[in-house]
This record gives structure tokens, sequence and C-alpha cells, in this order.
């Protein structure tokens, strides 16, 4: 047999105005881990979308050998059952179901149509030793955080005897801990034998754990590399995904900054889900016209449903403090009054939150501020055809058409369009929560250009991310959190990764 346990040749896909995937060919070699890299929209996931069976054989053009075999996969099924299993970057688990039911659920242990629950929770155990959770099988899945929940899913394709497992963005919604145990579970894996496909923009991360990658770009393959002999950097990386050298990740950028525009006193929040705990507890902070100011924190700290309660009481259900904006206290009930305050955020998760993504991205731009486009409480649908195509220029918003619905845009262009409709909204004070997760380097640096221009034009910008590289290359001034409160404030020039994490994860107070 051969060493090549997969094979994709010539595979082409098209979707109504756009061809996804162009003469696609893919080599992967049994026991290694292949890293599949390309900026957002350059067809990675449609790729293993077609090898998994989720795009169905006639959908597409080209052929797929798999262990020497031709295979014609027509479900997901198909391809779970010659040992090839997908795990996406949104997890797909039921909250309410426990463990062992979302590990078993379509592969129930059972026979004669009865479910043998003994096995079940046996093999459940059994499973969670291997991916390193020591957790009840009987445990319900929403009460695990996200890291956890990636172990389940991973947990979950084992179960079905994998040879190939894809992963999909796995670390994307994981905080630097989790991602850490999750690599080193991709080379234990290895160490066994599983052969597996990784897609992240995390360049860091394939660096660690890749042995070979191959670059897509704008739904070509551009070229295979093998990570040691090829002595690959993250700098050649990136020119095959970009198709130029990007000498620097972050945009220069001289602030312009002013006066104070917002301010929160003593902000307390309670947690809705433990009135005994103040998820932010006693914050102060301010933000100047022109100033980026960043939010670092480990996952849990309180940096959203800090950023939540001052957007309208979009969290919390008690909370005290004061919140000023030029001097004048706010008093604000709800999204809507914080939207005519001048105060925008763009949500962390864009997919369930930001985009209505059966609806086309001009209805998206213009959702948050409609009486800008209306005429006597009737929209004028020339006026926010003009203002969907202003923005898809300005923002660079890669689409063949504003008509285009939300959920076919890749994940930099949903981000854009996120980013648009608050700024349709002509907001003073601009909340992203991790304005760039899921997005390849190219997308970033655009929106690190977009952040700066708005605050160019003297907008006060707050910025939260898990990502310390990007908080210190785009932040004017810095705030770390710890369990709902503020643990330090650097100016940039004092900021450094170490002194950052230092008050993320132990309690003292420092200004800087």
């Amino acid at each position: 047999m051969s060493s090549i346990i997969l094979e994709m040749r010539n595979i082409t896909k098209t979707f109504p105005g756009v061809k996804a995937l162009d003469n696609v060919n893919l080599k992967i070699k049994k026991g290694e881990i292949h890293a599949l890299c390309g900026e957002n929209g350059a067809g990675k996931s449609t790729l293993m979308k077609v090898l998994s069976g989720v795009y169905p054989h006639g959908s597409y053009s080209g052929d797929i050998y798999f262990e020497d075999e031709v295979c014609e996969f027509k479900t997901i099924k198909n391809s779970e059952s010659k040992g090839i299993v997908i795990i996406h970057q949104e997890l797909a688990l039921i909250p309410y179901l426990s463990i062992s039911e979302n590990i078993f659920l379509g592969n129930e242990q059972s026979k004669r149509g009865i479910i043998n629950f003994n096995e079940t929770y046996a093999k459940t155990i059994d499973l969670l030793k291997v991916v390193g959770l020591n957790e009840s099988p009987d445990t319900m899945v929403n009460q695990l955080g996200v890291g956890k929940q990636q172990l389940i899913e991973i947990a979950k394709a084992i179960s079905k005897e994998v040879k190939l497992l894809i992963l999909d963005e796995p670390t994307a919604a994981l905080n630097e801990d989790d991602s850490e145990n999750l690599l080193k579970l991709m080379l234990e894996f290895k160490k066994q034998g599983m052969t597996m496909i990784i897609i992240s923009h995390k360049l860091n991360e394939i660096a660690k754990v890749a042995d070979s990658i191959t670059i897509l770009r704008d739904g070509k393959t551009i070229e295979t590399l093998d990570m040691k002999k090829d002595n690959v950097k993250e700098d050649r990386i990136i020119k095959g995904m970009v198709g130029r050298d990007l000498t620097n990740l972050y945009p220069d950028h001289t602030p312009k900054i002013g006066e104070t525009i917002f301010e929160a006193k003593n902000w307390t929040v309670q947690d809705v889900t433990n009135s005994a705990r103040n998820v932010v507890d006693d914050v102060s902070f301010h933000i100047r016209r022109g100033e980026i100011v960043g939010i670092a924190g480990l996952m849990g700290a309180g940096r959203t449903e800090l950023a939540m309660s001052i957007f309208g009481k979009a969290y919390g259900t008690k909370m005290s403090g004061q919140l000023f904006k030029d001097g004048k206290e706010l008093t604000l009930k709800n999204i809507t009054q914080a939207i005519d305050a001048g105060i925008a955020y763009v949500t962390e998760d864009r997919k369930s939150f930001g985009l209505v993504l059966e609806e086309d991205i001009k209805t998206n731009i213009t959702l948050a501020n409609l009486r800008r486009v209306a005429n006597k409480s009737i929209i004028d649908d020339g006026q926010e055809v003009v203002e969907a195509e202003n923005f898809r220029k300005k923002m660079n918003i890669k689409t063949p058409a504003i008509t285009q619905k939300a959920m076919n845009l890749s994940g930099g262009n949903q981000q854009k369009v996120v980013l648009s409709k608050w700024i349709f909204t002509e907001p003073d004070i601009l909340i992203l929560d991790e304005p760039t997760r899921g997005i390849d380097v190219g997308a970033k640096y655009e929106i690190y250009s977009i952040i700066n221009q708005l605050a160019d034009q003297g907008k006060g910008i707050l910025v939260i991310s898990s990502e310390l590289p990007e908080l210190l290359g785009i932040s004017d001034r810095i705030y770390v959190m710890r369990e709902g409160a503020f643990t330090a404030e650097f100016e940039r020039k004092d900021a450094s990764q170490e002194k950052i994490m230092k008050y993320m994860t132990k309690t003292g107070v420092e200004q800087g």
C-alpha cells in the first residue's frame, strides 16, 4: 500500500457567482499532521467539506482517492465509514445532553434497537481517558467550557475508528492553555499513527505540530512544503497565502489622542447564573478620543460581560456604577439607547449574534440603523443599495454582489460586514470583542487598518482580545482583567506579554 493515505485530484467546486475551488490538488502522507493554510475564502473549509461528504459527489468535479481506492462520498456517513472524520470550527454538540450521549449520538451502542447504556458509559470513560478529560460521562455539555467541549468532539471522532482526523480551526475559541493541551494531544495521536489535517490561521501553532503544509490562494493550490526539509518560517507561509511579503503584521500608526470621551466608574455586574458572584467587580476605566484601549484577560475573566453590560445592559440583570460620555452621565436601559448614545458593540460571536446569516450583505449592513435608509418609516431600497455598495468598496468585502447571503462569505468578509453594520450607526465609542478571531493574517491587517482609521476620526476604541501580540500591536493602552476586576494598566511603551500574563494570572494592581 502507498505511503499516501489521501489524494484529491483536480477538485473544482462552484457556487453561484464564484468558483470556490479551481483544480485543487492535495496529497496527505499516512501518519503525518498536514496543515492547510490560506486566507479566508481561499477554499480550505470547502475542500474539507468535499472530502467529508458535506458537499456530495456530483456537486463538484475531480477525484478522491483514500487508501488507494476511488471514493464517491454522497453523505458524511459514507466518509466516516472509511475512517474520515471532520471536526468543524463551530462545535456540533447538543448542550442539554450528557457527554456520553453526545459522543455516541448517531453511533449508539445498541442491540436490536435497544441502547446499552452500561456499554456506552464504559466506552465513554475509555475515550475521555484518551483525550485527557477527567469528567463524568453523565455531565451535561452545557456545564463545560469550550476547551473541554473541543476534547469531547475529538473523543466523538475517535469513537468512529478514525483514520484521518480533520480539525477545522480547532483552537480558534480556546485560550492559550487549552490550545497548548490540544496541540500536545495531536502530537500524541501522531505517535500512535493517526493521520491529521489541521486548518488554522495561527501560524505559530502550525509550526509546532505540522509535518507538511499546503497553501491555497483564491481557490487554487499554490504549493506544498515540507516544514523541516524546506525550513519553513511564518514569513514564507504568509507570502504564499497573500501573494506578497507582509513585512509588518500590524500597520504603523501614530495616535492622535484627545480628551476623555468615555468613562466607567465603579462598574459592577452580577453574574446572571450566580447572584452571590460579581462577574464585573468595581471596574473603573476611561477611553480618550482617538485612543485604542485594549483589555487582556483569560477566558472567564469578565471581559465580554463588561462590554455587553455597558452596551445597554445586553448582559446582566443587576448592575451598579456610573457611565459617562464627554463628561455627562449616561443612563442606558437597553441596546437602542446605547446605539442612540453613540456606542456600538461588535460581538465575539459573529455568526450567532453579529449577523443574520440567511439575509444578504445589504440587509445586514443597514440593520442597526434603518432610520438612515428610511423615508417616513419605509425603507428606501435605492438608498440602501448605495450605502451597502459604499461599504463593500470601502471595507474591501470580497463578494460578487451585495445581494450575496452572509452565510456564503468567508469569516474575514463576514467580520467586515459586522464592522460595516456598526460603523453605519456612526458611533463615537466602538467596542470590539475578539475582532479578528478565526481570520487570516491578510484580513487581520485590513481590519487593524480600519480600526486605526476609526481612531483617527476621533472615535474611542475598546478592543478585547485573547491574542496578546495583537493587543500589544494595536493598542495605545492596555487594561488587564482577572476574575471580574482590573489588576493592571499599561501604556503601550511599558507593556509586554510577560507583564500582562503576570497580572492575568495573579492578583495585584499596577498603574503604568
